[in-house]
Order: structure tokens, then sequence, then C-alpha cells
């Protein structure tokens, strides 16, 4: 028998499925803060505002729009989300992880997660482009909490939760297209609140090189359901305590704008050798 929130995951699927005109994206792409411009490069584009899909939630942040757009890029056909989700709206893990459960129910094998972060490793300078090889979950929820859904491992491993293969690509592709690439730990927190300084001397401590308030509820989700996560994070700022100035979101989306190019002339490199 369907459990309610499966009846949501497939409610949600068979409203965007007729709008990708029986196609199954190459890639599933979320879009972080201030980045929705790469969403404005996919070609043939079919806008599906949120408010006609079941179950998504209509951001509340600025610079999350609202809409999945699905197209082409670089010779692939995407889906991108622009509007992310996330629990500090009062939204559970559940709802913060439905559109990643939706792309894999689409049959979607690969999913790019993107967001602005804090950078806590002291040569991370606003715009720095980040490889997030692996992650710390603090927000003190997991998405698999519950009943088991139909199609999800029980108990997934996430030694692989940001797919290696993915990982040696995005490098090399950084390289031929001469984009610098780092590579991190992201510790994903709640939020809504910035850290304190004690909370970021804690993190570094514990070896995160970034930190936000999104992406780990949906790198579990999706490897639950087996789908393949390459992770990036703009560095827009530096962390509480690594700097004289304090983190605000105006600067956050200002420094996310000017890097928005450089992150989606990398991503539509990577799309094309998918």
């Amino acid at each position: 028998m369907t459990s309610a929130r499966e009846q949501v995951i497939l409610g949600a699927a068979e409203t965007i499925r007729p709008a990708l005109g029986g196609a199954v994206p190459d890639v599933a792409i979320v879009l972080g803060s201030g980045l929705g411009e790469l969403a404005e490069r996919v070609g043939n584009a079919v806008r599906i505002p949120y408010a006609a899909i079941p179950g998504f939630h209509q951001p509340t942040v600025a610079g999350h729009k609202g809409e999945l757009v699905f197209g082409t890029m670089t010779g692939k056909t995407v889906l991108v989300q622009s509007g992310r989700f996330h629990m500090y709206e009062g939204l559970s893990a559940d709802t913060t992880a439905l559109p990643v459960r939706v792309f894999a129910t689409l049959g979607i094998r690969t999913v790019v997660l993107t967001n602005a972060a804090g950078g806590i490793r002291r040569t991370y300078g606003p715009g720095t482009i980040m490889l997030i090889a692996d992650h710390l979950n603090l927000t003190g929820q997991n998405p698999l909490v519950g009943s088991a859904l139909a199609g999800e491992e029980r108990f997934p491993d996430l030694n692989n939760g940001y797919d290696v293969g993915l990982r040696r690509l995005a490098r090399r592709v950084a390289v031929a297209v001469g984009i610098d690439l780092e590579a991190g730990v992201y510790a994903g927190l709640l939020g809504p609140s910035y850290e304190t300084p004690a909370e970021i001397r804690m993190l570094e401590r514990l070896g995160a090189d970034a930190v936000g308030m999104s992406t780990v509820i949906e790198a579990i989700a999706a490897r639950a359901r087996g789908v393949r996560c390459l992770g990036l994070s703009t560095i827009t700022n530096p962390a509480a305590g690594t700097s004289a100035a304090p983190p605000t979101h105006a600067e956050v989306m200002k420094v996310a704008a000017q890097t928005c190019g450089r992150v989606a002339r990398l991503i539509e490199a990577i799309v094309a050798q998918l």
C-alpha cells in the first residue's frame, strides 16, 4: 500500500512528467542562492511553477525563484530546480528532500547540488568555487527518518556521497576551461542565524572547510535512491570570526551574482561531458 509520503512524491512526478515530453533528463541541477542565472541558459525551456506541483513549497528567500526549468544544455537534457526549500523556513526534512526524490522517480540518475556558503578555511576568499568532497550533517535532521519509502535503501552508504567519478570529471573540466576549483568538506547547519565565532572554531576543528544551510539533506535522499551527486559551493563570505566584517544575506547575494558566470560555465562544461 502506498503511504501518504509516497503519494506526494508520485503526485509531483506525474504532474511534471507531461512537460518532459517523454524524455528522462540526463541531469537535475539544484540552484543555490544567487545562481538563478543558470536557469536562463537552458535552451527550449519549459517552465513549471512550483504552485502547479503538489507538495512543492514556494520559496520565501531572496534569490530562489520557485520553478522547475526543463530543456537543453550543451547537448544534454536538464531539469533545473530554480529555488530551493530550506528547513529554516519551517519545513521538514521530508519536504526539503521532496524535489530530489521526485527527480529520482522521474528516472534521473545524476544531480548537481549547488549552494552559497561561508568560507571556514582561511585561504577561501569570496568567489572561491569549492567542490564538495564530503559533508557534516549538523542540521539535527535526516530525510530517511520514518518508514522506509519505496525504492530507497534503508541504510545507505555515504562513503561515496559525492560521487568520486563526478568529482574527477569536475576537476578535469575545470582545468580545461581555466576555472580554479578547490575541494573541501561542507558543513550543513539548520540556520537561519549565521554561526557564532565559537561555532566556526568548532567546525574548523571538526574538519569543515565551508558552512551553509542546505545540500546535506538532498544529498542523503539522493544517495538513498542510488542517484549520483556532485556538489559545488560558491564561497560568498568569510565565516564568522574569520573576518572583521559580519556576514549578511545581501553580501551573499552580491558575491554569488558576481561568481555565477564562472559557476555556470563550469556546470555547462561538466554537463557536456556526462
